[in-house]
């Protein structure tokens, strides 16, 4: 078994079962899509470790999310293997990848176009044909491919996403992190009836995606 074989099997062991990641589908899809291939070569020494991975090489900080929030959140979402999904600022795409074993067609945004296109040659390398990342800003979504089962943020927003609620089809919900107050919470939304209802899951820390901050307040 590789170093980085050893290393995956302890991640999932050590920091997302005891994190009560408990869908099989969702343990499998960590246990088999290489985290590695996602990092920088520099950085891949630190692939498996329980942070947020900087993965940006110049230009604005983007981040991989620390893997036991990563399979609570695909573990929330509930994703079914006809659902089409959206990921929301995919980064290098290893979100994006395990949801593309879980899902029957998955599209990723990211705004940084060079880290879209890693993540486009990831998924060629590791053979995945269902998933493609296009570049776009994290409020931008795809509407042309949607509307979605599920979406998916690689991250925390610090405002309402109003317009990825409003590319969810009639049942869909969007999962990811909610900064707008304190403590951030991992949330789900759901679209039922024309209505948006929002749920706490449980705290949760991640990096805010470009786009979804907060505005600045005026201050004298």
């Amino acid at each position: 078994m590789s170093v980085f074989s050893t290393a995956r099997l302890k991640m999932v062991d050590g920091q997302v079962r005891t994190s009560d990641v408990t869908d099989r589908r969702v343990l499998d899809a960590m246990l088999t899509v290489p985290r590695e291939a996602f990092v920088p070569a520099s950085r891949q020494a630190l692939a498996y470790l329980d942070l947020d991975l900087d993965v940006s090489e110049g230009g604005a900080k983007r981040f991989l999310i620390k893997p036991q929030l990563t399979g609570k959140l695909l573990q929330a979402a509930e994703i079914g293997e006809d659902d089409n999904v959206l990921v929301v600022g995919c980064a290098t795409g290893y979100l994006a990848a395990l949801t593309a074993k879980l899902a029957r067609q998955v599209i990723a945004t990211e705004c940084d176009s060079a880290l879209a296109k890693k993540a486009n040659d990831a998924f060629a390398a590791l053979g995945l044909a269902n998933v493609a990342c296009k570049a776009a800003g994290c409020t931008e979504g795809d509407a042309a491919a949607g509307p979605y089962d599920v979406i998916v943020l690689n991250g925390a927003t610090e405002v309402t996403p109003s317009g990825l609620l409003g590319q969810l089809k009639e049942g869909g919900r969007l999962v990811g992190v909610s900064a707008e107050s304190r403590p951030p919470r991992a949330m789900i939304v759901t679209h039922t009836h024309g209505e948006f209802g929002h749920r706490a899951l449980f705290d949760a820390a991640a990096p805010v995606l470009p786009g979804l901050e907060r505005a600045a307040a005026f201050v004298f």
